[in-house]
């Protein structure tokens, strides 16, 4: 029987949407207000899931303290009150979109849960835009 374990957190950043290798005109066109030079920030929430196989012994599918931890120690801590472009390393040459974040916290989590279960991350960049990822 397989049963999804959610963790909420939250996380406020600042970016900017651009490629270097654009023009203003080009970047305004497709990242419009986005593309602001001062950068623009949000609060974001995050919900990272793993689906897996009840432990016969303990009852739980991942201990939420654990997954509570990773989120805590690999993203809270890499991304809380940072500018993304400036400061987290994995946006030094990716455009720091909603879609992009969503990729960086599963891979960045991903190497510390057990491979045969599932994870999947759902960001909210506003209460209305939100993207998951689950590794597909």
């Amino acid at each position: 029987m397989q049963v999804t374990v959610s963790r909420k957190a939250h996380f406020n950043s600042a970016h900017r949407l651009y490629r270097k290798d654009w023009t203003m005109e080009q970047n305004d066109a497709v990242f419009g207000k986005c593309n602001n030079p001062n950068f623009h920030g949000h609060n974001y929430e995050l919900i990272v899931s793993v689906t897996g196989e009840i432990d016969p012994e303990t009852g739980f599918v991942m201990d939420v303290k654990i997954l509570s931890d990773l989120i805590k120690e690999h993203v809270e801590n890499a991304f809380d009150h940072k500018n993304l472009n400036l400061d987290v390393p994995e946006f030094a040459d990716l455009n720091p979109t909603a879609e992009n974040i969503a990729v960086v916290i599963w891979n960045k989590l991903r190497v510390h849960i057990d491979h045969n279960m599932k994870l999947e991350v759902v960001l909210y960049e506003t209460p209305r835009n939100f993207v998951t990822y689950n590794g597909n």
